[in-house]
């Protein structure tokens, strides 16, 4: 498997592309923020533009393994521990921390994606993907983040917007 250079997450389509050396070679369906689209501090909403993967968390635990504050709680994740906690937001399986890098807009006071804890997670199961639920991470399905995680490089370049992944890109996974 190839590693990845770049993942391109469409708020429009709901999906990250995966590249490498400008050929896309995967993509998933995601949900990012029910807010929407924004950069400020305790919005609720999915930061735009340049990123990259500032930690990797998570590396050879179980799948469905329950973080919090980016540490494993110790559990994994089973419906009757959804049920006995039915509002936590849960984050599953592997972490992929990351950074904004353009100062102003998703670097820095009020703005700062990584002071926001925004991640790539996994989520349970039962979670739909293709429409905006997250509280402002871009959630993924667990067995698409195992195979993500895998191939990701820390300080790979992560590209969040409202754009559709373009159409040359998708004719790869054809």
């Amino acid at each position: 498997m190839s590693a990845l250079d770049l993942l391109h997450i469409s708020l429009a389509d709901q999906c990250l592309y995966g590249f490498a050396q400008g050929r896309l070679l995967l993509r998933f369906s995601v949900s990012t923020a029910l807010n929407g689209a924004g950069e400020a501090q305790d919005s609720g909403c999915t930061p735009r533009g340049p990123h990259r993967v500032e930690e990797k968390i998570g590396d050879g635990l179980p799948s469905g393994a329950v973080f919090k504050a980016r540490c494993w709680t110790g559990e994994v994740f089973s419906p009757q521990l959804q049920a006995q906690w039915p509002q936590r937001d849960w984050i599953l399986t592997r972490i992929l921390r990351l950074t904004g890098c353009q100062p102003g807009f998703n670097q820095g006071d009020g703005v700062d994606s990584f002071s926001r804890y925004i991640y790539l997670h996994g989520t349970p199961d039962s979670e739909p993907m293709g429409v905006p639920l997250s509280h402002g991470c871009v959630r993924l399905r667990n067995a698409d983040l195992l195979e993500l995680f895998d191939r990701v490089p820390l300080h790979c370049a992560v590209l969040i917007d409202e754009a559709p992944c373009p159409t040359w890109a998708a004719a790869d996974l054809r």
